[in-house]
């Protein structure tokens, strides 16, 4: 009786949803073509060295492949690496995926479907696929909700969504859903409960909902979110929770409005949230993700976009604790950043949630790939004496392919449409065509931002029409801090933005953080959007204690450091005051081309028999975050101090 009662009320409880509720839809990758001079040699980089590493190392360094082979062979030989593993060769095939749109590449898609081949042998007759599982310990699964294979499951949905998306080819789509249906047949209203330990499957059943079109998909993926704070996970083994609210379980998510446990996890149970609540209308969810989202963002995010400053849970510990040198800032948390702040833009047409989304990309995510593409962060301090090190691979090796899926699809990022408008969410080179009514309309972005400032659009209809042109203005023009930030500028910005159409001013309206242009385009149109770059001088909000009396630079969205490479060795030995002026220069022949910062400070001297110390002007030079420790092992700091007692302030 109480299982008919819960599923009668779960069915009530889809009736009564509201309408869909995107302000509109995100262009693809597939439909996007880049040819940025920030981006587009990276995307390159992936599709070539970054993915070659990453087939490398889980064909050949790592068992991940050799155990799918073992379960089709079927021989009672012992699975090796650890229960997570087949997660990393779905993320890496998503990757592949991406880039073969981008980059063709016959060598590449004969290796993915070779991949996709030995997976689907090693799929059972009634759909459950892990391998961990598969080999010896068959009589166990679905026995304990911590030990990822929904989690597994989830990034091999993503994985098939995005190889058909690219390729047209369904076999790994039918192994996926083959996969999903065995969880449907398990799990759901009248069923078992069940309460994912790693989210994912959540966010992945939605992709598979939009691809097939089968509302069960979304359903399932709704029921799981209904799951959480009930208390269901007890009665299982819970090998990694130290409690509940580890994997955001501790109220239902409706009812959330604090940011909990860990980092990776949060992230993608709230973009599975936002893309429920997008499809279902549902309030609750809606209210409970912008709360959640305040937290994190006003008291919980690093400049750089970076989140979860613990190690410990690689995760989250107390409001605006956020150290710099211990700062954890997983890159697979960065990617989760840019994944939700996503949803939640198109959930709610608001630039702030782009603007953040826009921080994670260029620093806190992109810092996880080296300019090599071949070594990889997986956490992402704000400081180091020297300690820090970018590997080739790690055991638990998530945030190698997370990044390279996240590069290879940057193009998912930068427009939108609906029926009468069109969105630039980021200025990235490139062009896309899209629909206004019956009418194509394309568009091309030139640009060499992030190191200059002009962005020009060139709209080419074949025949006039309507429709608002949505620019966004990033927030970092804006003199102004928005209510509740946790970083300001301390300096009053000299301008913001100049905007024109065809040469002379535009009329725009202003629109949740985007300049609106709606107007009759006709072929040819031009609009030039112009931000000043200046160098921002930041500061923290007072609890953050880690950054008192302390600044941060930031020119355009790029987030600056001083790194020993470029200052004899050292970066913690000066000051900034405040009358500190800074000069600004692009080298082409330094770490693969970047704007430079410099500027005098007082630099402290020690005395040879180290008795007295003495300062001296030099010239300190600070380069984007992003790119440090591409040159070895040195000392790198964010946060600069502005006096001298707070030089030896430890992090």
């Amino acid at each position: 009786m109480r299982r008919l009662t819960v599923l009668f009320l779960f069915c009530t409880f889809l009736a009564s949803a509201q309408t869909p509720t995107r302000k509109f839809e995100p262009v693809g990758f597939a439909q996007v073509s880049i040819n940025d001079g920030f981006w587009k040699p990276t995307m390159d980089q992936v599709a070539t060295t970054t993915l070659q590493a990453c087939i490398y190392q889980t064909e050949v360094k790592t068992p991940r492949i050799r155990n799918f082979e073992k379960v089709a062979r079927n021989k009672n030989e012992k699975h090796e690496g650890i229960f997570y593993d087949d997660s990393d060769v779905y993320k890496a095939l998503e990757a592949i995926a991406y880039s073969l749109k981008n980059h063709p590449d016959a060598a590449l898609e004969k290796k993915a479907d070779e991949w996709i081949d030995k997976i689907a042998a090693a799929q059972q007759p009634d759909g459950y696929i892990n391998t961990y599982y598969t080999l010896g310990r068959m009589n166990e699964r679905w026995t304990d909700m911590s030990m990822h294979e929904d989690y597994n499951g989830g990034h091999l949905i993503e994985a098939a969504v995005a190889y058909y998306n690219a390729t047209n080819k369904r076999k790994l789509l039918d192994v996926a859903i083959r996969f999903a249906d065995h969880f449907d047949s398990l799990f759901g209203p009248g069923k078992r409960h069940w309460v994912t330990g790693h989210q994912e499957l959540e966010l992945a059943l939605v992709k598979l909902y939009r691809v097939t079109g089968d509302k069960k998909y979304l359903n399932l993926a709704h029921w799981l979110l209904e799951e959480r704070g009930h208390k269901y996970a007890r009665g299982y083994t819970w090998t990694e929770w130290k409690d509940t609210a580890y994997a955001q379980d501790a109220v239902p998510v409706r009812d959330q409005k604090e940011i909990t446990g860990h980092a990776v996890r949060a992230m993608y149970l709230y973009t599975g949230a936002a893309d429920v609540a997008a499809l279902t209308g549902d309030e609750g969810y809606m209210k409970a993700m912008n709360t959640v989202w305040e937290d994190v963002v006003y008291r919980n995010m690093y400049l750089t976009g970076g989140i979860g400053s613990s190690g410990n849970n690689e995760g989250f510990s107390n409001d605006y604790d956020l150290p710099n040198e211990q700062a954890y800032c997983e890159t697979c948390a960065s990617v989760g950043m840019v994944f939700w702040n996503q949803r939640m833009n198109l959930l709610t047409g608001d630039s702030k949630f782009i603007d953040v989304l826009e921080r994670s990309l260029y620093n806190g995510a992109r810092d996880g790939l080296s300019l090599s593409g071949d070594h990889f962060f997986y956490g992402n301090p704000l400081a180091s004496k020297g300690q820090h090190f970018r590997r080739e691979w790690f055991g638990t090796a998530c945030c190698p392919a997370n990044v390279a899926r996240l590069v290879a699809s940057v193009g998912d990022y930068i427009y939108g449409a609906s029926d009468n408008g069109l969105w630039v969410h980021l200025f990235i080179g490139s062009q896309t065509t899209v629909k206004m009514g019956k009418t194509d309309v394309p568009i091309s972005t030139q640009t060499n931002y992030p190191w200059e400032g002009n962005v020009k659009f060139t709209l080419a209809p074949a025949k006039k029409v309507k429709f608002a042109l949505h620019l966004r203005i990033p927030s970092w023009v804006n003199a102004e801090p928005a209510p509740g930030e946790l970083y300001n500028f301390q300096d009053k910005a000299s301008q913001n933005f100049t905007l024109l159409v065809n040469g002379k001013p535009a009329t725009y309206t202003m629109d949740k953080g985007y300049a609106v242009i709606d107007r009759e385009w006709k072929k040819d149109d031009k609009v030039e959007l112009t931000l000043l770059m200046e160098v921002k001088r930041i500061v923290a909000r007072a609890e953050v204690k880690q950054d008192e009396e302390r600044i941060a630079l930031q020119r355009g969205p790029l987030v600056y450091c001083v790194e020993g490479a470029d200052n004899n060795g050292k970066a913690w030995d000066f000051i900034v005051p405040d009358q500190t002026s800074f000069q600004t220069n692009f080298d082409k022949n330094l770490l693969g081309g970047v704007v430079t910062i410099k500027f005098q400070s007082p630099v402290i001297m020690v005395s040879p028999d180290g008795q007295s110390v003495s300062t001296q002007t030099k010239t300190i030079t600070a380069i984007p975050y992003y790119s440090w420790c591409n040159r070895g092992q040195n000392p790198m700091q964010v946060w600069l101090p502005k006096k001298i007692k707070d030089i030896k302030v430890n992090y």
